[in-house]
């Protein structure tokens, strides 16, 4: 089906050539959360407020124009918001200028020897423990503004002098700093049309200007901005102090900062390619170009007197979804922060300090993210996160990377070094050997003993259920194996999802066992020995590339003779669809055919007997045997256009759906019924884009079954459905993950279904494939809202419909 673009594309501009309407729109939303945040790092800093704006300004004119991420906007950076404040406790002001222009000139280096990539290897775990170690320590400092009273000098100051500094409160200060924080809550959750207006403030704006309202009405004498003028502005100076510490100072800024900006490189691309249609998307991220953008701006931003930058994520964030289109609203916005810096220092004079402390507390604790903690939970790396967390706590950032570094490094040697190996005897006679993890040097006493308990004449089956095997485990287990068969055993070597492992040589004997009549996986009913994706890596593409397979079969000398060549096709599109048809028939013969023969032999001796009913889209994307990891028999699967499941008696109704649900439910007795939807479907696209009126075609009378979730999306009595808490992100996921709720409603109009339910017997699942992120989600119901979350096999329940 042809896709649509999708709705919420930047609109074309009007009025102004190039997207320029576009672009000045998103320059004012980016300013409006920018001029707070600014004066509110340097705050937290302890710099000259000012200082934030020039950072502001030299990270929105200079890294905007120099650097390779259109629509990242640069700033004062969040993430050394702790290294800025110790080095002007120990150095000065002046001399902490002069170091920032030092990174940037690290920075221009490192992206004249083309490095960028090479930052983002640094484990996700660690950063995300870096930052919000980094909230942590802010969120501690900016609390006693807060209360009234002045930030400690380290993170465990703050913490015991938290008791004195509560027994001596200032009300006026704590006043405006719970206004602000209230305001910045309950901004976003304004309702009705007059919020849905409001909301376009943003919120630490509208926080800020309601909290400085109040105070000024109020008459409260708090201690406020105080932006002093620009001739006596702090210029840098030449460093003063050890060297070694000016040069542990540098490179701390030079990495932190390029890895925060990097990142947020990414993370711009990702929402970006999440947002918008292939028309309105400006190009990929240049990494090496975006340090050098981030290296000119610091010498900048050092050397006028600013704080060091880098690219924010906030702030990009804020610039993609107000449907900026090119770098110009970037560097628009650093034109306002200047035009502020310069016209608006009376009414920026106003701003209370505990005002601006509440914001920049909120944005610390936002720093600490419960997705971030998930995240590193699933992969098992919670313990480089949280050492990370209170090394920067404790001990700074440089030394909080540096530790969680060497814990995440103590932690792969451990993985690597831990091998379970077990053996246990089936019920058929056959001996199952388990190797979970990584087979080292280290595991092979282990391995050798389990081995030798296996009789000589038996049959076994390894399972290898890792990803690394080095020379000495290699070695051992091929002498036990050519031992092992040299006796009249028999034996299968399995990767972990059961596909077998063997060379030509192994696959010979294999096969020679098997003639023996050795029994088989098909035999204790394991259906995962074929994996129907691994072939299709092989194939030739479209474009006619050479066909892998069988260029690796020409060149192996081991490899059996290919089998002839399929007759030359003539030229145009069906030839080539049909000599990639005979081509993919032909390698099935050769490689999968031989490893499937007798199970699917069984399966036409017994019939079929599938666990579930899968019914899913016809997008050519999704291979259901991929994503549920499934082979012969498993699913009984229906496909059509928006995986849809007409009502029963629905007008223009399609009786092949029902009566397969109706085999499936009551022939085959499936256990589960699942109903799967994926990102960028067509039909879901043609369906939120479809006009009234327009003639109808096969193809429209079909997705009026799709109506219903059109209408669910757009009622009010319906709640959305979520993506692991957050929410779509444009129209057409919603309506995708929308439609799959709507059809698990349809199933249970189906009497099959309604029948097999009441008896406790049948299950509904929801399920939801992301075909970029490859990344599945089930469908659970909460109270008020639907929520895919990642599937993975870590607390992976149940979901019922």
């Amino acid at each position: 089906m042809t896709a649509i673009p999708s709705p919420t594309s930047p609109p074309p501009a009007k009025g102004l050539p190039g997207g320029l309407q576009a672009d000045l729109s998103a320059s004012v939303a980016v300013f409006l959360i920018a001029l707070p945040l600014s004066l509110g790092i340097a705050l937290a800093t302890g710099a000259p407020l000012q200082a934030g704006l020039v950072a502001a300004a030299a990270g929105g004119i200079v890294a905007a124009r120099l650097g390779g991420t259109p629509l990242q906007v640069s700033g004062p950076a969040t993430g050394l918001t702790v290294v800025t404040a110790e080095l002007i406790q120990h150095y000065g002001w002046r001399t902490t200028c002069a170091i920032t222009v030092l990174a940037g000139v690290c920075q221009l280096g490192l992206a004249a020897l083309r490095t960028a990539r090479s930052a983002l290897m640094v484990s996700p775990a660690i950063v995300h423990g870096m930052l919000a170690g980094v909230g942590v320590t802010i969120a501690l400092a900016q609390l006693h503004i807060v209360l009234g009273g002045t930030p400690q000098s380290s993170a465990l100051a703050n913490v015991r002098g938290l008791p004195d500094q509560l027994a001596d409160l200032h009300p006026a200060a704590l006043g405006v700093s719970v206004l602000t924080l209230a305001v910045l809550l309950c901004w976003p959750r304004l309702p009705g049309r007059t919020g849905r207006a409001l909301r376009k403030v943003p919120a630490a704006l509208a926080a800020v200007a309601v909290a400085t309202a109040c105070a000024a009405l109020a008459g409260l004498s708090l201690p406020r901005v105080d932006l002093p003028s620009w001739r006596s502005h702090a210029l840098p100076e030449l460093p003063e102090g050890p060297v070694l510490g000016i040069i542990a100072a540098v490179l701390t800024i030079t990495l932190v900062g390029s890895v925060e900006s990097l990142l947020s490189a990414v993370a711009t691309d990702k929402l970006i390619a999440a947002q918008r249609g292939t028309a309105g998307r400006p190009p990929r991220a240049d990494l090496n170009r975006e340090l050098r953008g981030q290296g000119a701006a610091n010498i900048v931003s050092g050397a006028l007197g600013g704080l060091p930058v880098a690219g924010g994520a906030v702030r990009s964030m804020a610039n993609v979804k107000a449907g900026a289109v090119s770098r110009r609203s970037v560097m628009l916005h650093g034109l306002w922060i200047l035009l502020a810096a310069g016209l608006l220092v009376p009414a920026l004079d106003l701003i209370p300090l505990a005002a601006l402390a509440a914001l920049v507390m909120a944005v610390g604790v936002q720093m600490v993210s419960a997705t971030h903690l998930r995240t590193v939970t699933r992969h098992r790396e919670i313990l480089v996160y949280a050492t990370t967390i209170v090394a920067v706590v404790l001990g700074g950032v440089l030394e909080g990377v540096a530790i969680g570094i060497a814990m995440a490094v103590a932690l792969a040697l451990h993985r690597l070094a831990r091998t379970r190996i077990t053996v246990e005897l089936l019920d058929s006679g056959v001996h199952r050997v388990w190797a979970r993890g990584q087979l080292t040097f280290l595991a092979v006493p282990r391995l050798s003993r389990v081995l030798n308990q296996i009789p000589h004449h038996g049959h076994a089956v390894i399972e290898l259920d890792g990803s690394f095997m080095d020379h000495a485990a290699y070695e051992t287990l091929q002498d036990w194996q050519d031992s092992h068969l040299a006796h009249g055993g028999s034996l299968e070597v399995t990767g972990r999802s059961g596909a077998r492992i063997a060379e030509a040589e192994q696959a010979q004997r294999a096969e020679r066992s098997a003639q023996r009549g050795t029994q088989r996986g098909a035999q204790r009913g394991d259906h995962q020995c074929c994996r129907p994706w691994t072939p299709w890596q092989n194939h030739c593409d479209h474009r006619g590339t050479v066909d892998r397979t069988d260029q690796a079969a020409a060149e192996s000398p081991a490899a059996p003779p290919a089998p002839a060549p399929a007759p030359a096709r003539p030229a145009g599109p069906r030839g080539r669809g049909a000599g990639q048809l005979a081509n993919g028939i032909s390698a099935f013969q050769r490689d999968t055919a031989p490893h499937v023969r007798e199970e699917l032999a069984r399966l036409a001796r017994e019939g079929q007997r599938p666990s579930q009913l899968f019914l899913t889209c016809a997008d050519s994307r999704l291979v259901t045997s991929m994503i549920t990891a499934s082979g012969p028999g498993d699913l009984f699967t229906v496909r059509n256009v928006g995986n849809l499941v007409p009502l029963p008696g629905a007008e223009s109704t399609d009786d092949s759906v029902a009566a397969a649900i109706e085999y499936a439910v009551d022939v085959l007795q499936v256990d589960s019924i699942t109903v799967c939807g994926h990102s960028g479907c067509g039909a879901m696209q043609a369906l939120l884009n479809s006009v009234p009126g327009v003639p109808m075609t096969p193809l429209r009378r079909w997705l009026r079954h799709g109506l219903p979730s059109l209408e669910r999306m757009a009622s009010r009595h319906h709640a959305w459905a979520r993506i692991s808490g957050r929410l779509p992100a444009d129209a057409v996921e919603q309506l995708c993950l929308t439609n799959v709720v709507q059809q698990l409603e349809h199933l249970k109009a189906h009497e099959s279904v309604a029948r097999r339910l009441a008896e406790g017997t049948l299950e509904l699942h929801g399920m939801y494939f992301h075909v970029g992120e490859a990344q599945a989600y089930l469908l659970s119901e909460g109270q008020d809202f639907f929520d895919c979350r990642v599937f993975d096999t870590v607390g992976a329940g149940t979901v019922r419909g």
